[in-house]
C-alpha cells in the first residue's frame, strides 16, 4: 500500500509548456487525511474508488485553499480526468473531462462537476449496506 503525503502545491515544474496527453498506468492503493481509497487508470482516466460515504468525505475534508483548482489545471494540461466513486458510483470528476455546472458552483467546488445522481446512489447504496447489517445483527 502506498501512502502520498506531497501535496499539489508543493509540487515545482519551473515549465509551464503543455504535456497532453499524458497516459497514466498504475494500480495502486492512496490514503488521504486517513480514508482509504483504491486507484486504477485506464491510461486517460484515474478512477479514485472510495469504500464509502464518510472515507469520501473525510479525504475531501479540510483541503488548504486552491487545491481543487491547481489539480483541475494539471490534469486539464496533461489531459487527464480523474473520477471520484463511491460504492462503485461515480459521485465527482475533475480535469479534462469535467464539466461542472450550478450544483458544483452551489457547493463551491467549480471546477469540479459534482454527479448528483452518483451521489444520490452513493447515499442509497450506504443506507441499504446499513440496514442489511443491522438486519444481520437482529436475525
Amino acid at each position: 500500500m502506498a501512502q502520498f503525503t506531497s501535496r499539489p502545491e508543493s509540487v515545482n515544474d519551473p515549465s509551464d509548456t503543455a504535456r497532453a496527453p499524458l497516459s497514466v498506468a498504475t494500480d495502486l492503493t492512496v490514503r488521504i487525511n486517513g480514508a482509504e481509497a483504491s486507484v486504477e487508470s485506464t491510461g486517460e482516466r484515474l478512477l479514485v474508488q472510495f469504500r464509502s460515504v464518510p472515507d469520501a468525505v473525510r479525504a475531501t475534508r479540510n483541503q488548504p485553499a486552491g487545491v481543487a483548482t491547481s489539480l483541475t489545471a494539471l490534469l486539464r494540461t496533461t489531459d487527464l480526468t480523474v473520477e471520484a466513486r463511491v460504492r462503485d458510483r461515480i459521485v465527482a470528476v475533475a480535469g479534462a473531462d469535467a464539466r461542472p455546472g450550478a450544483v458544483s458552483r452551489m457547493l463551491d467546488v467549480d471546477p469540479v462537476e459534482v454527479r448528483v445522481g452518483g451521489v444520490l446512489g452513493a447515499v442509497g447504496a450506504e443506507m441499504s449496506a446499513a440496514v442489511g447489517a443491522l438486519s444481520r445483527l437482529l436475525s
